[in-house]
């Protein structure tokens, strides 16, 4: 059996890159789905509203709407001080962690 390994290790990462990019500044889920969708971290927008509705149930995003210029009325989404938090534990852990990873399955020696 074959695993899509890409696929498995954006699973365990795309809610904290959401949360990164919402701590630089809020964002409604156009944008939050392209910038995803540049880094290669999602295939479409049908998969973030799940994702954003997750965290919105855990306390780590609130949404406002506020008027287009360009059309209907967007609905933003921004950092609640319990998604800082947790932006920030994440932080602390992943440098560490991904040192760890390389180091064990980085490339073979040639």
């Amino acid at each position: 059996m074959t695993v899509d390994v890409g696929a498995q290790m954006r699973k365990g990462v795309v809610e904290y890159c959401v949360l990164g990019l919402l701590g630089r500044e809020p964002m409604y889920g156009w944008q939050l789905a392209e910038a995803l969708s540049e880094a290669g971290l999602i295939a479409s927008i049908g998969t973030l509203y799940p994702l954003l509705g997750r965290l919105r149930d855990n306390g780590w995003v609130s949404t406002f709407d506020l008027p287009s210029e360009s059309g209907p009325v967007r609905k933003y989404y921004r950092l609640t001080d319990a998604g800082t938090a947790q932006l920030a534990r994440f932080r602390a852990q992943w440098t560490p962690f991904a040192r760890v990873v390389t180091g064990l399955v980085g490339e073979e020696n040639a």
